[in-house]
């Protein structure tokens, strides 16, 4: 006779924590995409973007906009980790263990659950509906994050059940995980998007947390990997443009380097991401303050230059390409507005 333990162990359907599904996507590979995000990162960058998407456990966070100030969320609070102060609603972080009751009572949601339960099968089921868009534009379904690779046994049975359905994927890395971990998602990616974000290990470590020893040798098993199977087809390097940070000549111009004299053969584009400020919100529903939030986006001339030394790093110049919003000179708005006059 089996145990009732045993039994719930062999009826568990496996099961992962996304932050978000976003659809019609044009920035995360080729064509349109529907990009799942998964919950936790194994680095913490100072530009992060997606700050919501670091620490594995769900979180809640208060948009001010939609508030009633009606307390409800106070109200039903288990560990009463909600309070409505004169700046808005403050959520203590070190008793609030994400339950998500705020969330399902707000009337207008306000309170929002950052993180949430998927099984297999609900998620291949709600991704699937965008094959039209796929099929019509050559793209497909991209695994992001956060870090897919720290949930990689549930990431590595959604990509296959994506393949089998004759879906594009593209999995989109920071690199910093178990290499056997990687291993679990290669073999069912059809393109892979691979951050290289610093290459000076010191500062890599300053700006992320974390040292980048791994990431390369896990770049390098992912070269050696594409080159002996049919999947992965294809890689994208990609690099932050942080200024201050990782947007110098000499990290560019290094990086080039390292992609000349390792992936030459197997890197389709290197892609210069320029840095944005969009995410300052962001920082302020989860009651942090963010180093960049008032940094300016890069001109566009710098960018243009950071293109010209990728260009000459020994890399095919074909492959890089630069990609985000930037500013124009204070000098160029004034002609822009004289002219217009």
């Amino acid at each position: 006779m089996k145990s009732s333990r045993g039994s719930a162990i062999m009826d568990s359907k496996p099961t992962a924590r996304i932050l978000e599904i976003q659809r019609m996507s044009t920035e995360d590979g080729p064509g349109i995409r529907t990009t799942v995000f998964f919950k936790g990162c194994s680095l913490k960058c100072k530009w992060c973007h997606n700050p919501e998407s670091i620490f594995m456990q769900p979180q809640v966070h208060w948009i001010g906009s939609r508030c009633l100030g009606c307390k409800t969320c106070i109200a039903v609070c288990p560990s009463n980790s909600l309070s409505l102060v004169e700046t808005g609603m403050e959520i203590n972080r070190s008793t609030c263990n994400g339950c998500g009751i705020c969330a399902k009572e707000c009337p207008s949601t306000a309170m929002e659950l950052l993180g949430k339960e998927w099984s297999l099968e609900d998620l291949t089921n709600e991704v699937v509906k965008d094959k039209a868009y796929f099929e019509k534009s050559r793209g497909g379904i991209t695994v992001s994050g956060g870090e897919p690779g720290m949930q990689a046994a549930f990431v590595g049975m959604f990509l296959k059940s994506l393949r089998e359905r004759g879906i594009h994927t593209a999995l989109d890395t920071c690199g910093l995980c178990a290499t056997r971990a990687l291993e679990q998602l290669l073999p069912y990616s059809s393109m892979v998007l691979y951050d290289l974000k610093e290459i000076e290990t010191d500062k890599h470590k300053q700006f992320t947390g974390e040292f980048n020893d791994r990431i390369l040798e896990n770049l390098l098993h992912t070269a050696e990997y594409i080159r002996s199977h049919i999947y992965p087809s294809g890689l994208w390097i990609r690099t932050p443009m942080i200024p201050g940070m990782t947007a110098r000549e000499e990290n560019v111009f290094k990086i080039g380097n390292f992609i000349a004299k390792n992936l030459s053969d197997i890197v389709d584009r290197w892609e210069l991401c320029a840095f944005n400020n969009l995410c300052k919100d962001k920082y302020l529903r989860l009651g942090e303050k963010w180093i960049l939030q008032d940094e300016l986006l890069l001109l566009k001339e710098s960018m243009e230059q950071f293109a010209r030394i990728a260009r000459e790093s020994g890399v095919n110049p074909e492959i890089v390409a630069w990609t985000g919003s930037t500013r124009l000179e204070e000098n160029k708005i004034q002609e822009k507005k004289s002219a217009a006059n």
